[in-house]
């Protein structure tokens, strides 16, 4: 039981020291993940398209 309390008031203390992020710096993170998830997006896609016309070219 005691290794228990231990345990709990371990957490409890590192939970106060936890560091949350501003608004304004979740909103800029997030931007700039669907910015790039879009253009690698756009990138597998062209390169898919190029190298499906090469071997429908070639075949």
């Amino acid at each position: 039981m005691k290794k228990l309390l231990e345990y709990i008031k371990s957490v409890r203390s590192e939970w106060f020291k936890i560091v949350w992020p501003s608004r304004d710096t979740v909103i800029h993170t997030t931007t700039m993940i669907f910015l790039f998830s879009g253009l690698a997006a756009l990138f597998f896609f062209l390169t898919d398209s190029v190298l499906n016309a090469i071997v429908g070219w070639v075949f």
